[in-house]
């Protein structure tokens, strides 16, 4: 749960309160490239998103730092 929203899963299953979602603008600035370069990730399936019940694009915290940390120069594993 993020600001209030709450998420299904492609099953339809509400995700757990405890995983932290992440707006397509804050996985760009994570990322540092345009937040339309995301959704292109997210279609190509290079990330996981999830649709809120308003349609909207989100990401798991977990996944975006996973994949932030097999990168090359990503943030330390510390």
């Amino acid at each position: 749960m993020r600001n209030g929203h709450f998420a299904k899963s492609p099953t339809g299953a509400t995700m757990s309160e405890q995983e932290t979602l992440l707006t397509p603008s804050e996985v760009a600035a994570l990322f540092r490239v345009d937040p339309k370069t995301v959704t292109r990730w997210a279609k190509a399936g290079k990330l996981t998103s999830i649709r809120t019940l308003g349609g909207h694009r989100r990401y798991k915290e977990s996944e975006v730092t996973a994949l932030l940390k097999s990168i090359p120069g990503g943030i330390s594993s510390n």
